[in-house]
């Protein structure tokens, strides 16, 4: 066995190589250096770790166990293990991801440093089925390729080029129909620095910072659009600064760019076209509440984007839009919990990401306990064509009522799935038939999923209904993401909510026992050919009730929803 010593020297001189510092609060990050190299954590170097941070061993192992992509062993292996991911989100299910599974399993079950493992969504739906080598994702996966893939080493992914002209996102909403053109599915080509700002890109941040735009504007402005939060919570964004401002400094900016609500897809999707358009957005509402530092918290699935994120941020660096630490990309490392906003400063702080009791509000007391605006990344996404063309351009958009422009990530019985811009209040019917050319041949529409596994499930009889913030709360649902599954006449409403509940269970945290043990009684009931209504409508008035967080308070909804609209599907049937 080699000694503790060694490899912590071995470990400090990796970090410097990496240029991963050495605090504590840099825990995650270091657990992913060693896990890039081995392809797991030997536990030798979990001690190293303990050594060279100052933070106790089984503090270090109690982390680095709670995250999925983490998978801890005795020793350090001879060779680089190699892990594939094949995903078991609904999206994926239905286009045949349990046989690719176990076709792959068959085919690969004599190499031992090759893994193969099922994970829950991985924000690819539109290109369902998926298996992840490592860090290369196979869009439309076949088990040849898997296996080409291995075959040639290709476990990385592949490169992006800065060289497209723009990517106008107005454009897309208003000419193109919502359309965004997928010719590559694996990192088109992205708009780097110099055609972004060809194009006006980062004027508006100029007019910020010399005051010819006042922050006071910028905030009425924003406020005036009622542009929300489009990660799922719906807070009106220009009232959350204001709210951030109004507690004293030293104030962060924390940006979730995990996106992990199965069937969610659209912030990779933007990430991967537009890096820019977004960092100005970030910059602006840094700028306005006078943050000291901004933080981007990536999922680890999104490798492609996060080299992307990595090059927008050193060239904007090397022409002094920002100072050299002023944003800090953190990587997470699989855990869904860390969606929610406190899970995810905890995670940033180096820690288990389980959410917080609230109050306080991570508004007043976030990272590190100081003020803290948590944004989705599409929020801010929006932020510059917003200040820019007015609120009023952004709110001239909509149906029913509705105002703004909704970005939704469609999967599942379409003809042409991906992310569509649509104007909010949109119906689901509306949605297939003018931006995803309608269903798949052979396919009626039989109900769907607005909001990802958290939003419920609801029958085609209710495909008319707006899609949009409040306006699915009637009916039992919610829109969340944006993330809309569509099933047909193939396909069951309680198989989906099962595969929802399964999610569940793997990704809570275990904090709180209303959602670790009702979410896997749920699971169980839910297998069962008749379902037990009685003993289900208790485990969700518990799971509602009693959970700390959004993960148990919104598992129950698809049981209740298939309860409510597919009640033949729970009876005693062949």
């Amino acid at each position: 066995m080699i000694c503790t010593s060694i490899l912590t020297s071995d470990l400090g001189t990796l970090l410097k190589q990496e240029n991963v510092s050495t605090e504590k609060d840099q825990l995650i990050e270091i657990l992913h250096v060693i896990n890039d190299r081995f392809g797991c954590l030997p536990k030798p170097y979990l001690r190293a770790i303990s050594s060279l941070i100052g933070r106790n061993e089984a503090d270090v192992y109690g982390v680095a166990s709670f995250y999925h992509h983490f998978k801890i062993v005795d020793e350090i292996p001879d060779e680089k293990l190699i892990t594939i991911r094949v995903c078991n989100g609904l999206s994926c299910c239905m286009s045949g991801a349990k046989e690719l599974f176990k076709a792959i399993n068959r085919e690969l079950e004599s190499k031992p440093s090759i893994s193969v493992v099922n994970a829950p969504c991985v924000g690819r739906c539109e290109q369902a089925p998926i298996a992840i080598v490592q860090k290369n994702p196979i869009p439309n996966a076949r088990l040849d390729h898997v296996i080409q893939a291995i075959q040639s080493k290709s476990i990385e992914h592949p490169a992006a080029i800065p060289d497209r002209t723009a990517f106008d996102p107005v454009k897309v909403a208003t000419v193109e129909n919502g359309q965004i053109n997928v010719e590559e599915v694996n990192n088109p080509d992205w708009v780097g620095l110099d055609a972004y700002m060809s194009f006006g890109g980062y004027s508006l941040l100029g007019s910020i910072r010399d005051s010819s735009l006042s922050q006071a504007s910028a905030i009425s402005e924003l406020k005036e659009s009622n542009l929300r939060g489009l990660g799922g919570a719906g807070f009106v964004a220009g009232r959350k600064w204001e709210i951030v401002s109004s507690f004293d400094g030293p104030r962060y900016l924390v940006v979730n760019l995990d996106e992990g609500e199965p069937g969610t897809f659209k912030d990779r999707n933007y990430l991967e076209r537009d890096p820019n358009r977004f960092l100005e957005g970030l910059l602006i509402a840094a700028d306005i509440i006078d943050a000291e530092k901004s933080y981007i918290y990536i999922r680890d699935e999104y490798s492609g984007g996060l080299a992307i994120l990595s090059q927008a941020i050193d060239e904007l660096i090397e022409v002094n839009l920002v100072g050299p630490d002023q944003i800090e990309i953190r990587r997470g490392a699989g855990a869904y919990i860390c969606g929610e906003e406190s899970a995810l400063i905890e995670s940033i702080e180096g820690k288990r990401g389980e959410p917080r009791q609230r109050p306080p509000y991570v508004a007043e007391k976030g990272l590190f306990g100081r003020p803290t605006l948590v944004h989705n990344f599409e929020t801010l996404y929006w932020v510059r064509d917003i200040l820019e063309r007015g609120a009023s351009w952004f709110t001239g958009f909509g149906r029913r009522g509705r105002k703004g422009l909704r970005s939704f990530s469609v999967s599942g019985r379409v003809k042409n799935p991906g992310v569509k811009i649509a104007p909010a209040g949109i119906s689901l019917i509306e949605l297939v038939e003018e931006f995803c050319g309608g269903m798949l041949d052979g396919h009626d529409l039989y109900g769907y999923l607005p909001g990802g596994a958290s939003g419920g499930i609801l029958p085609s009889r209710l495909a008319d209904i707006p899609l949009d913030f409040d306006t699915l709360k009637e009916h039992g649902c919610f829109i969340g993401s944006a993330a809309v599954v569509v099933l047909s006449q193939h396909d069951k409403a309680r198989e989906a909510a099962t595969n929802a509940m399964d999610f569940f269970v793997d990704e809570s945290c275990g904090q709180c026992s209303p959602c670790r043990l009702g979410t896997h009684h749920a699971a169980r009931l839910m297998r069962e050919s008749v379902w037990d209504i009685p003993a289900l409508d208790s485990l969700s008035h518990v799971l509602k009730d009693a959970s700390i967080c959004g993960l148990g308070q919104a598992a129950p909804n698809v049981i209740d929803c298939v309860r409510n609209y597919f009640p033949a599907e729970i009876k005693d049937h062949d």
